[in-house]
């Protein structure tokens, strides 16, 4: 029989605890034996996949795990707002195949050189106000504005739009948790379907602009692309738009805040990095993102009967693919709660396992966290934080939402 986790994995105050407690709990998990059952009042429940190879396995089997109805919902999104969320990283082959090169082939080689030197001028800029500015909020002023305006301006969103696509994507990544509970009173289907709608609309409007009056844009590409009979329509774009600014926006600004925090909690690694940034920046990258693990979780349903590590979980089981616990896995990575910016090899699961839904986005983000990162510490090497963190509640995004710096 499965043990019974008591409600901690679908507590808020559990996510707001320190990272230490936390770690404390998932360290219990690997160890436990059999399969660790997390109950969920008015749902199923579901199975925590806690060890590096559990996960593995369940993302190289999509036939088997799927990621269908949801992969970012602990619940079942409501039958009103199930259309909104039907992106990519929600449906299985064959169609997800299908929308996933019509999005790879759109991002053109012009295209990619534009956005690359795109991130190149925006962190010169983006530091250039920092030093100007002084000590401030880091994620206001430095994390967030790097992937929100890269993905905006790479898919042709106004610059009048930001504030609303932030706070969009902030109430939906928070909003998966059971006992979420809205601000004003409102129930979780109504507050989905507002920001969705919100950023379905933005799409809605811009793909018909694009389809009459071409531009040098990402939407430009998708609503003309074309792929084995295969075009995206506008329910299409909406949904790849979410996916695009809640996973691209949210998971690049963390793992920069994160950056910050824990370059100034081990000094010796702060060190280590400014010695010889050139060499030593991309295994830094890979660390942070292994050690942050931005994305806590993705959930997976099993579609048949399968056999893992011993247990036989039965068809319809929900199961969720603990990122963060994987990436402590001692069986994979030494010293594994150590923050070691010269480990090699370092085979994380911070975008995702090896299988057809890992990162599409990922060489963005690390060019994005390079590049800022060696703008940062190349010109403001006493950059620290100047209090601890204030955490994200949620326990999708192991998110960050204010962090005083100075320099």
């Amino acid at each position: 029989m499965p043990s019974t986790v008591e409600s901690s994995l679908v507590s808020l105050d559990f996510w707001a605890k320190p990272q230490v407690e936390r770690d404390e709990l998932f360290a219990s998990l690997r160890a436990a034996q059999g399969p660790v059952f997390c109950p969920v009042p008015d749902e199923p429940g579901f199975y925590a996949l806690t060890r590096y190879e559990e996960v593995a396995e369940a993302s190289r089997n999509p036939e088997v795990f799927s990621s269908q109805p949801t992969a970012v919902s602990l619940v079942d999104p409501p039958p009103q707002v199930a259309d909104y969320t039907g992106s990519m990283i929600s449906i299985d082959d064959p169609r997800h195949a299908r929308l996933r090169r019509i999005v790879s082939r759109s991002f053109t080689k012009r295209l990619v050189q534009r956005v690359t030197g795109d991130v190149t001028v925006l962190a010169r800029r983006i530091v250039d106000e920092l030093a100007e500015r002084g000590p401030c909020d880091f994620v206001q002023h430095v994390a967030m504005p790097m992937p929100l305006r890269i993905i905006c301006s790479m898919m042709g969103i106004p610059e009048s739009a930001y504030a609303g696509v932030i706070d969009a994507t902030n109430v939906i990544l928070a909003i998966g948790d059971p006992d979420y509970v809205s601000p004003d009173g409102r129930d979780r289907p109504a507050v989905l379907i507002e920001k969705f709608s919100y950023l379905h609309a933005l799409m809605a409007d811009l793909g018909r602009l694009r389809r009459e009056k071409p531009a040098d844009d990402l939407v430009t590409a998708l609503t003309h692309a074309n792929v084995d009979g295969e075009a995206l329509d506008d329910l299409d774009l909406g949904r790849f738009f979410a996916l695009l600014v809640v996973a691209g926006n949210e998971t690049t600004r963390n793992a920069l805040s994160h950056a910050l925090a824990l370059l100034t909690d081990n000094p010796e690694q702060r060190d280590t990095l400014l010695a010889d940034m050139d060499a030593r920046l991309p295994a830094a990258v890979e660390e942070i993102v292994r050690y942050a693990s931005p994305v806590t979780w993705m959930r997976r349903t099993l579609t048949r009967d399968h056999e893992l590590s011993g247990h036989v979980y039965r068809s319809g089981d929900r199961v969720i693919l603990y990122y963060n616990s994987a990436n402590r896995d001692g069986d994979v990575f030494k010293d594994p709660h150590a923050f070691d910016i010269t480990r090699s090899p370092n085979p994380h699961v911070g975008f995702g396992a090896p299988g057809p839904h890992f990162c599409l986005g990922a060489h963005l983000a690390r060019r994005e966290i390079t590049v800022l990162l060696r703008e940062l510490y190349t010109r403001l090497p006493a950059l620290h934080a100047t209090a601890p963190p204030v955490r994200q509640r949620t326990s999708f995004i192991n998110g960050i939402t204010s962090l005083t710096c100075a320099f």
